[in-house]
């Protein structure tokens, strides 16, 4: 069983096409794993056994016939419970859906997984309209981190990612508005890439407007980079994605790691000038910078001079969630997470102008990021200034702020700019817990932020490291 949870996508497909092993065995191994994990930390809201199955059997009957489709034929995914799928409601962690309402629709990603093949092994567990960056919602409760299910595995997207780290699916598929893919990346120690604003098709429109990206969280970069080569097909219900370029992203990240980071000039800043992190995660973060110099990037130690966006950043994003809540009633939101209804209705009182000054904020550190990537390739700095904090609390103990995005300072700038950001681990700090590294590129430079991230995971991969509960089941507890 653990042998099939450990393994990347591409070894899977290399299995299915050598005849190793059949997509019917791997996907009932990784069920019986959501079986044995999912319980002690509830990554999982929908697990349907024997739909999950149907889809494993119909692959297996495309390999032995030798007609198979796509390029993830019989790869099981994990989706995240924002994205519409056709067999399986979405109820995004609210009660105020109708389940029924949602059946037989799919979202664009969904679609080009299955256009690929996919098995789709369930849905994954999200805070409720994926507002915040730690993941609980009033159905399903809360999910913890692989590492310490006494901690939180961040959020939004933080049932997928969970559910990557304790082999419960290589591939899954996550939404960033503010961090919600990296900032569980970073807390759960996997990699998570939020493309290029329009390079993932994303439909129905996220009330969070052009804050919101869909993108992949898996294991290893590679496996990123053949997800991407995935979900960016193209889509004509979003009307924001831009003109297909059809990359080969995995193509992009093949060769040694001085060859991907040839040419690279790297800036590096562990602070972004404004931000007070945490000092082992400061020198994890410098010891990569040093390794990527080491392999032939050129790197220099400069922040990019904005200062921090925080005010415009709250109400694009808060407004966005006045705007989730728009339709809703007294009544409905009595079922709802009182501190989202809390936020919405804080939002809901600010005027025009005030969205719009801080649509004129995002447009300057817009234009301040074109200037900036005119001399550096790319920016690296911490995913999240400290590690993960206690399951079941929006902020830390004894934090200043109520809010999340004051702890999340590095994700949530490069959700306004719209630009490719990826987190990978890159250590453990004393706790125990992950450290990520976030790299961001140019706009639309989605490959070069991948080919950087795979060098550094090619030069230091922590990925034969899982946590305890990955071996022992439920019954494993804290990670010693």
């Amino acid at each position: 069983m653990n042998d099939f949870a450990s393994m990347t996508a591409l070894e899977l497909l290399q299995g299915y096409r050598d005849k190793s092993f059949s997509p019917v065995e791997v996907t009932s191994a990784l069920l019986d794993q959501i079986e044995r994990c999912n319980p002690a930390v509830n990554a999982y809201c929908l697990v349907d056994r024997e739909t999950t199955l149907e889809f494993a059997r119909a692959s297996e009957q495309r390999y032995q016939s030798g007609d198979t489709r796509g390029l993830l034929d019989g790869v099981p995914v994990a989706i995240k419970d924002v994205f519409l799928t056709p067999m399986w409601p979405t109820l995004k962690g609210s009660r105020t859906i109708d389940p029924d309402s949602t059946l037989n629709k799919q979202a664009p990603c969904v679609a080009a997984l299955d256009r690929n093949g996919y098995v789709p092994l369930g849905k994954t567990t999200t805070p409720e309209f994926g507002w915040k960056g730690v993941t609980d919602n009033p159905i399903d409760g809360v999910t913890s981190n692989p590492w310490d299910p006494d901690k939180t595995a961040g959020g939004s997207s933080g049932g997928s990612s969970a559910a990557v780290v304790l082999g419960m699916g290589p591939l899954a598929l996550g939404t960033d508005a503010g961090g919600s893919i990296r900032i569980p990346a970073g807390f759960c120690g996997h990699v998570g890439l939020k493309p290029s604003f329009g390079e993932v098709p994303h439909w129905p429109a996220s009330p969070f407007g052009t804050l919101a990206h869909a993108g992949p969280m898996t294991w290893t970069v590679a496996d990123c980079a053949l997800m991407m080569n995935v979900l960016s097909e193209g889509d004509d219900r979003d009307t924001n994605a831009i003109p297909r370029r059809n990359i080969d992203y995995l193509g992009a990240i093949r060769g040694e790691p001085g060859e991907l980071l040839q040419g690279l000039k790297i800036a590096f800043s562990a602070t972004l000038g404004y931000v007070n992190v945490d000092q082992e995660i400061e020198e994890s973060v410098r010891e990569a910078a040093h390794l990527l110099q080491s392999l032939g990037a050129e790197v220099v130690e400069v922040a990019p001079g904005f200062d921090d966006p925080l005010a415009a950043f709250g109400h694009l994003f808060y407004g966005g969630a006045a705007n989730a809540l728009r339709d809703l009633g007294k009544r409905q939101r009595e079922k709802m997470d009182p501190q989202l209804v809390a936020v919405s209705e804080k939002a809901a009182q600010l005027s025009m102008l005030d969205y719009l000054g801080a649509t004129n904020d995002r447009m300057v550190l817009c234009e301040r990021m074109v200037n900036f990537h005119r001399k550096y390739d790319l920016l690296l700095t911490p995913t999240l200034p400290i590690t993960a904090f206690k399951a079941g609390r929006e902020v830390p103990e004894d934090w200043p702020s109520t809010r999340w995005p004051s702890w999340t300072p590095y994700t949530y700038p490069f959700n306004m700019t719209g630009q490719p950001a990826i987190s990978v681990p890159c250590g453990f700090a004393s706790d125990g817990l992950p450290i990520g590294l976030q790299l961001v590129g140019r706009r639309f430079e989605d490959a070069t932020v991948l080919r950087a991230a795979q060098a550094y995971q090619l030069a230091a991969p922590l990925t034969d490291r899982r946590p305890a509960l990955f071996y022992e089941g439920a019954e494993a507890g804290v990670q010693v």
